[in-house]
């Protein structure tokens, strides 16, 4: 097996995931350059795919290839994932740029407050921060819907919680370990809830019920609790309340 490549553009690892997925794994950080190049490899296999292909996962920096062994060997999958690869990938459209409302109220805001303590600098602020930076969207993972963001500013780059927290609400937009994430349903994190959006990145039975892609960039559009409730429940309608630039 080949040792992986440059970060910048050398061969990828393929390592086993079990008998029937593969990883091809680019790179070693969290870089919109090797995700570009996961999400050009992951549109090339989809647009021709092998047969015995079931299904890609993309993530940061790695492609997860699930494949029937019956009907695809891992010699003839790594040679298909080679050719795209030596042909360029596939042409992909550029990201959509989205715009997200999100209210940092601290009823919406559980732990705002303690970022800024963590921060070192007031509520406003912090909330300020957030709402200017523009973030990619690198991949979903961990529960349906669940965006993991990089572009977060570097005032904001706080570790972890050591333990988590209880339960988030639904479309809790967090912060941890220098990343952002948007969450879809309750559950125990570590990560600081630093606001929350009306809308919906995952729904079932919409379509598409995965509202945003990977690739794609958005930036978080400050609203006050009242514009808040109503978007709600116009999202809960079914009703796309996010806009997306044309």
């Amino acid at each position: 097996m080949a040792a992986p490549g440059p970060d910048t553009g050398g061969r990828p690892r393929f390592l086993d995931a079990g008998e029937a997925a593969l990883v091809v794994e680019f790179g070693a950080r969290v870089d919109p350059a090797l995700n570009d190049r996961v999400l050009a490899l992951d549109a090339a296999l989809n647009a021709k795919p092998p047969r015995g292909l079931a299904e890609t996962v993309p993530t940061y920096r790695s492609l997860m290839i699930h494949y029937d062994p019956l009907a695809l060997s891992r010699d003839a999958l790594v040679a298909a994932v080679e050719g795209r690869l030596a042909e360029g990938g596939a042409a992909r459209a550029g990201g959509r740029r989205w715009t997200i409302p999100c209210c940092y109220d601290p009823a919406f805001a559980e732990d705002i407050a303690e970022v800024a303590d963590l921060a070192g600098r007031d509520v406003a602020a912090v909330a300020a921060l957030h709402a200017e930076a523009e973030y990619r969207v690198y991949m979903y993972g961990f529960a349906p819907g669940f965006a993991y963001l990089g572009g977060l500013p570097e005032a904001l780059a706080l570790p972890r919680r050591p333990s988590p927290r209880p339960p988030h609400p639904p479309g809790a937009v967090m912060i941890g370990g220098g990343l952002a994430a948007i969450g879809t349903f309750p559950m125990p994190t570590g990560w600081y809830v630093l606001a929350r959006t009306p809308e919906r990145l995952f729904a079932e039975g919409r379509d598409p019920a995965f509202l945003i892609e990977s690739g794609d960039t958005l930036r978080f559009e400050p609203v006050d609790a009242g514009t808040f409730t109503a978007l709600e429940r116009r999202a809960a309608g079914g009703e796309i309340v996010a806009r997306v630039a044309a």
